[in-house]
């Protein structure tokens, strides 16, 4: 077998599966406002935060016309703070030796 043969897995999936982190037991990402007359909900047709996240934080539930924020996926890389056209995004890094915990290489 030649190197050249050899698959190597570069998927984001395949990337985030070799992070370590230790769930905290209390959300450090919340929306400003989660309410019916958020921008998420009144505002935001292209929803950023659904497609951008590498960790499928963010999720659209058209049944209740609202963003879930699944916290405990998070990798702490701040992207949704940054993407978010309303700044609704309240974020504040895990604390207590929570979170992930990231290595070289």
């Amino acid at each position: 077998m030649d190197i050249k043969d050899i698959k190597i897995e570069t998927t984001v999936e395949a990337k985030l599966g070799h992070l370590e982190w230790k769930k905290s037991p209390e959300t450090h990402i919340s929306l400003k406002n989660a309410g019916k007359d958020s921008p998420c909900v009144t505002s935001c047709s292209d929803k950023p935060c659904t497609t951008v996240c590498p960790a499928k934080v963010y999720e659209w539930e058209a049944a209740h016309n609202k963003v879930i924020v699944n916290y405990e996926n998070c990798i702490e890389c701040g992207a949704c703070r940054m993407l978010c056209p309303w700044d609704n995004i309240t974020c504040e890094w895990p604390g207590g030796g929570m979170g992930v915990k990231y290595k070289y290489g």
